[in-house]
């Protein structure tokens, strides 16, 4: 079972601008409220990720049966959620788990980054993975039309083979696209926003096209969903661990850092980085007020950036929290061997094992920045295993989505960045767009002006 270690998130004396456990118990009403506004939106029908757990997912396990065996890797395109997830999933298992099929994620309209999939891949043995819910999707539509283009001229008689659709499940372009040309398809849940999603098909068949066990997967989302169920908040991972970086951000410490002890996890801080970033990011709240909320998502990667980064965390400005994610068991360790018994430099290393040490210097790091004042908390995973990683997913959905309530803003949107795909759909002469065309020209002569250099 996961653990939550939050105890250097509280008052102390290593830790004095630790949240008092007083305060915690003040919120009762806030926590209250919020939880009330939870169990209201599942009622309605918006939380389905909330419902996720218990899936039926037949219709994912036929399509890999079925599949052709020559397939041994797939490519997703998409972006944002609809590509971090997928990409997070397969990077914390895949050696772990040993997988045998390989995942790649394009999710960027990088052309260096298209071609060097392409140059890893076999197009014989390769399916690629369409995701978007709208079908109007700037950087998956690009690589969409390039990866079909040179499939239809390789494989004029079987591309619609090589090519599954997960998009809305009636409305849309891809929908008609998918009615003429024969593709395979899933669905994008109207009650499930983008960065919510890993556990609907949009994460779920990729990952069981690499051999995830997706069923056990939504078996530790569901542990970790009734976990979070009481209202008792110091009995509910996700309620506490999102009232406590509230009361860090009230208290302006607006960066929230995500420090995984392993590569294998590092992906999920970038997973994070959006579900936190864009669902607490927010200038106005649900009375239409100003408010201007929001805590920044760093990563950094233990022990890596013990040289890099830990330097600021401990002696910088104190305005973070950070947060550990520890695994206990690795498969796959290494005994370092003792090639210098006489030397005591590096004698004391001889016979440990390499996951030792790499635990050992997360506690050393926890130490140093609990010495420094410098709140901190753990994540323990027994083991990179679906279960594990599936209760993670959900306890950061419920977390995020609760955070957003005390927040009193609507995590569910993303108004920031509708304005950016505006003025790109603009800029590339999508017919309907020609006003904000012409104001996007003014800005650009007008800066133009104002960045030229004087004669």
């Amino acid at each position: 079972m996961l653990v939550f270690d939050y105890q250097n998130l509280l008052n102390s004396p290593q830790i004095p601008c630790g949240i008092k456990t007083s305060k915690v118990d003040d919120y009762y009403y806030a926590c209250l409220q919020a939880h009330e506004e939870i169990m209201a939106d599942r009622k309605s029908n918006i939380l389905g990720f909330y419902d996720l757990p218990e899936s039926d997912i037949s219709h994912i396990e036929s399509f890999i049966r079925n599949l052709d065996p020559k397939f041994d890797t797939m490519v997703v395109l998409g972006i944002g959620g609809s590509a971090l997830g997928n990409k997070a999933l397969y990077s914390a298992l895949k050696t772990e788990r040993e997988l045998s099929r390989k995942l790649f994620v394009y999710d960027n309209v990088d052309p260096i980054f298209l071609h060097e999939i392409l140059a890893q891949i076999n197009l014989d043995t390769t399916i690629f993975n369409v995701i978007t819910k709208s079908g109007t999707t700037a950087e998956t539509m690009a690589g969409y039309m390039i990866l079909t283009s040179i499939l239809k001229e390789k494989y004029p008689t079987d591309y619609a083979k090589r090519i599954v659709i997960t998009t809305d499940r009636e409305k849309g372009f891809l929908r008609k696209v998918i009615s003429a040309e024969g593709y395979q398809s899933f669905i994008v849940p109207d009650n499930v926003g983008g960065r919510f999603s890993v556990l609907t098909d949009v994460g779920l068949v990729s990952s069981a096209f690499v051999g995830i066990d997706i069923a056990a997967l939504l078996r530790g989302a569901g542990n970790m969903k009734t976990r979070c169920e009481t209202l008792d908040k110091w009995n509910n991972p996700a309620y506490l661990n999102g009232l406590l970086h509230y009361l860090y951000s009230r208290d302006s410490k607006n960066i929230s850092v995500m420090m995984p002890y392993t590569n294998a996890l590092y992906d999920f801080a970038d997973w994070y980085r959006q579900l936190w970033a864009e669902s607490l990011g927010k200038r106005f709240d649900r009375k239409g007020k100003e408010v201007f909320v929001g805590q920044t998502p760093v990563k950094a990667l233990g022990t890596t950036d013990q040289h890099s980064q830990i330097q600021l965390y401990a002696e910088g400005p104190n305005d973070k929290v950070l947060t550990f994610l520890t695994v206990e068991k690795f498969k796959h360790d290494y005994i370092i061997p003792d090639l210098h018994p006489d030397r005591e430099e590096v004698n004391y290393l001889g016979g440990k094992k390499l996951s030792v040490l790499l635990n050992t210097e997360r506690t050393a790091t926890e130490i140093a920045l609990t010495k420094a004042g410098r709140p901190n908390a753990n994540i323990i995973l027994p083991s990179l295993d679906e279960e594990s990683i599936g209760e993670f997913i959900m306890l950061y959905e419920i977390q995020t989505v609760f955070t957003g309530k005390l927040f009193h803003i609507d995590p569910l949107d993303q108004p920031g960045v509708e304005a950016g795909k505006i003025a790109t759909y603009a800029m590339m002469g999508k017919p309907g767009f020609e006003r904000e065309l012409s104001e996007i020209t003014a800005y650009l002569s007008q800066r133009n002006v104002l960045t030229k250099n004087p004669d």
